[in-house]
């Protein structure tokens, strides 16, 4: 998925357990066909995860989580992925740090296929609320933690491959889903011009993507568990909001909303946030993670029908 990526399978896997935890070393190894992009994850036996970083920068995000999930979990309403079995060192020429960690269960949810959708914004919005009441003590910023306009280069830029894919050195056709770059670079605009957060920095998770979340289904669908915290850390709480395009339909969106009572200002940031990493991830991912791609795709498409429902009831955000 990125150019820098160290590439990893089955058999360095297996050669890195028979190294340093050979206890393990016999036990079935198998992908694990996550959306995840920092990370390469394993099945290890029947409760075990291997955790591999893709890219340099996964390293600080394993540090992270280490470091601070033992901290979180107890006081959160979900699990997480807080039991770490097994830290291991770079060998076998993979050149990172990995760990092995006992694994959660649960699966990951689908826009569009919500059982009881109603009861997972109320979970998720649980979630949020119980992150954002942690004490901030001294933690590490949220790497969506800051300001909403930091990402305007990085999204026009984004629209500018999607409108013109053959002027930034695509073949056209690559890029094949249509997307109305005119009115997404309307609502991008709205979203600009919402003030900035003025309040204190809270945690969050700033990553919930489904691909993040887990679900039990044998109680119809709620949030059991919360996964992939490379992205925790201290800062305003609207790239939490995601969740209200990414995942829940626009029938629960409201109550999501009042849950977390969110003010005009960071639903209109927290919906630039959905908005931006979508038009990032669209074209990037668009080959080698199609399943990212077309959740990029959907919450493009839900952010859009928000924009036209304001612009046909005179609603002016900002």
């Amino acid at each position: 998925m990125h150019a820098d990526e160290v590439p990893t399978d089955v058999a360095l896997v297996r050669r890195l357990l028979a190294a340093q935890f050979p206890h393990w070393a016999e036990l079935p190894v198998e992908p694990f066909p996550s959306t995840g992009t920092v990370n390469a994850v394993y099945r290890l036996g029947d409760d075990m995860t291997v955790r591999l970083p893709r890219i340099e920068g996964g390293v600080e995000d394993l540090a992270k989580e280490n470091r601070w999930l033992p901290w979180l979990a107890p006081q959160l309403p979900v699990p997480v992925p807080v039991v770490l079995l097994g830290a291991g060192t770079p060998a076998e020429g993979y050149p990172w740090p990995w760990s092995v960690y006992r694994r959660l269960d649960g699966a990951h949810p689908e826009a569009g296929r919500l059982s009881q959708p109603g009861a997972l914004a109320a979970d998720l919005a649980d979630f949020v609320m119980a992150l954002r009441r942690i004490d901030p003590v001294d933690g590490p910023p949220a790497y969506r933690g800051g300001a909403l306009c930091d990402q305007d280069g990085e999204t026009r830029a984004a629209l500018a491959r999607l409108r013109e894919p053959a002027e930034l050195g695509e073949p056209r056709g690559i890029i094949d889903i249509d997307i109305d770059t005119e009115a997404a670079a309307a609502a991008w605009d709205v979203s600009l011009r919402a003030p900035e957060w003025d309040g204190p920095p809270v945690w969050l998770h700033s990553d919930l993507m489904p691909g993040n979340l887990l679900l039990d289904s044998a109680d119809g669908g709620r949030l059991s568990g919360v996964i992939d915290f490379g992205t925790v850390g201290l800062g305003e709480p609207a790239s939490d909001l995601i969740p209200a395009w990414n995942l829940l339909p626009a029938g629960v969106r409201d109550g999501f909303r009042a849950a977390l009572d969110a003010d005009d200002a960071t639903w209109a940031r927290g919906r630039g946030w959905a908005l931006s990493m979508a038009l990032i991830q669209l074209p990037y991912y668009l080959r080698t993670n199609p399943a990212l791609a077309a959740n990029a795709h959907h919450v493009i498409t839900e952010v859009l029908a928000d924009h036209a429902t304001d612009h046909a009831t005179s609603r002016r955000l900002f």
